[in-house]
């Protein structure tokens, strides 16, 4: 079938550019030793930033969860899908939330992704202009496409940029919209000085808080937390299958812009809610990461990263400047990066190469996410691991 043969050469074509992407099955619970297709492994590539995915009173919680509601919701939230814990969870949240937001309320998403289509497609339509980070996560580009908006992509952290385009704009609405801690660079965006130029030319920020909320800020409460930020401008997404350890995602705001995205965010109106029994877990998770133990595992964390960037010592691949738990290593060429990537797991360690287009050509890297469930032996076995990988890399140039 010609239909057929078109895709196959397609994918053909990306073996040849070393862009095929596989998956591996996984066979025990997310943690940092896994046991991957048979094999045991330590592995530095979930985002599971807290190590909560599978704490005992989480996984009870979620047990209880299920025998008190069920497994599934039956409908969309407008229907008869919004059972009493998601009314919970919206409420604890908006409370978690509510110092760095006005009049805050929360809505729950089933994930990130559809969080940012519903978030950025409701607040603009034709007339409105969007100004978007250019290493936005693809979720926030898709909903700017969604949008119908006109956009415009600044620089990378250049708020000169933006101001200069802000400025020229005639939109009778302007959305900012960043990640706040990048995915594949693990820096963060400069959002205090965003939120000042979205007040003064009166422009919403949407900020995606993915790989923060739960991580940054004294009580995790993520990045608003961490820049002490307050203000109505912001529209603020956090995910809860990351450093929260279950799933889907929230949008804090104002409470007028939860309940216009209630009635006009087509990605919440038309899906199927998801299960009452994740967000009755994440009623436990929320707990632990405002608590005493969320402190312990956010210091602990802190403490493996900086026990990996002091040690680490390269001679040819560049690890990018980052105080997150992501932690980037430069390979260069797609081949580089997958053959780096195979060694470690020839090894028992399990790190992965990420190519374009989620990066920029040229830049494949190693993407290192470290979690507060490490130990700092793991740590260990990784830095000795990479330093030996990048010493054979820079011997074998020398005698090539």
């Amino acid at each position: 079938m010609q239909l057929i043969a078109k895709l196959n050469q397609e994918l053909q074509q990306l073996d040849v550019q070393g862009m095929r992407r596989r998956r591996r099955i996984t066979e025990s619970a997310c943690a940092p030793h896994v046991q991957l297709n048979g094999k045991p492994m330590l592995a530095f590539c979930s985002n599971d930033y807290l190590g909560l995915a599978a704490h005992p009173r989480i996984v009870e919680a979620l047990r209880e969860g299920a025998l008190r509601y069920g497994v599934g919701s039956g409908a969309s939230h407008l229907i008869s899908g919004h059972f009493q814990t998601h009314a919970v969870l919206e409420e604890r949240l908006a409370e978690f939330i509510a110092p760095h937001l006005e009049s805050a309320r929360a809505l729950y998403f089933c994930t990130g992704y559809m969080a940012n289509l519903a978030v950025i497609s409701a607040l603009a339509d034709k007339d409105s202009e969007i100004f978007s980070e250019s290493l936005n996560h693809a979720s926030l580009i898709d909903g700017a496409r969604l949008s119908r908006a006109a956009v415009k992509v600044y620089p990378h952290s250049d708020t000169d940029a933006l101001a200069k385009l802000l400025a020229a704009s005639t939109a009778s609405t302007k959305i900012v919209v960043t990640d706040s801690v990048f995915s594949m660079d693990g820096n963060i965006a400069p959002l205090p000085a965003l939120l000042a130029l979205c007040e003064q030319y009166g422009a919403w920020l949407v900020v995606d808080d993915a790989h923060g909320f739960g991580v940054l800020g004294a009580q995790g409460r993520g990045a608003l937390e961490h820049f002490a930020l307050r203000s109505p401008h912001l529209v603020y997404m956090g995910t809860l299958g990351k450093a929260a350890g279950v799933g889907g995602a929230f949008v804090a705001a104002h409470a007028t812009v939860i309940e216009w995205l209630v009635q006009r965010a087509r990605p919440y109106i038309y899906t199927t809610a998801a299960a009452p029994a994740l967000a009755h877990a994440l009623l436990t998770s929320l707990d632990i990461i405002a608590g005493a133990e969320g402190m312990a595992r956010r210091a602990h964390l802190r403490t493996l990263i900086a026990q990996l960037r002091t040690t680490l010592q390269l001679q040819r691949w560049r690890h990018l400047p980052s105080d997150t738990a992501i932690q980037p290593l430069i390979i260069g060429s797609n081949d580089d990066a997958m053959d780096a990537a195979s060694s470690l797991y020839e090894q028992g360690i399990w790190v992965p190469a990420i190519r374009p287009p989620t990066v920029a050509v040229g830049t494949a890297r190693l993407r290192i996410t470290l979690s507060a469930s490490h130990t700092t032996e793991d740590i260990e076995q990784l830095i000795h691991a990479l330093a030996v990988l990048d010493a054979e890399e820079v011997l074998e140039e020398v005698e090539a």
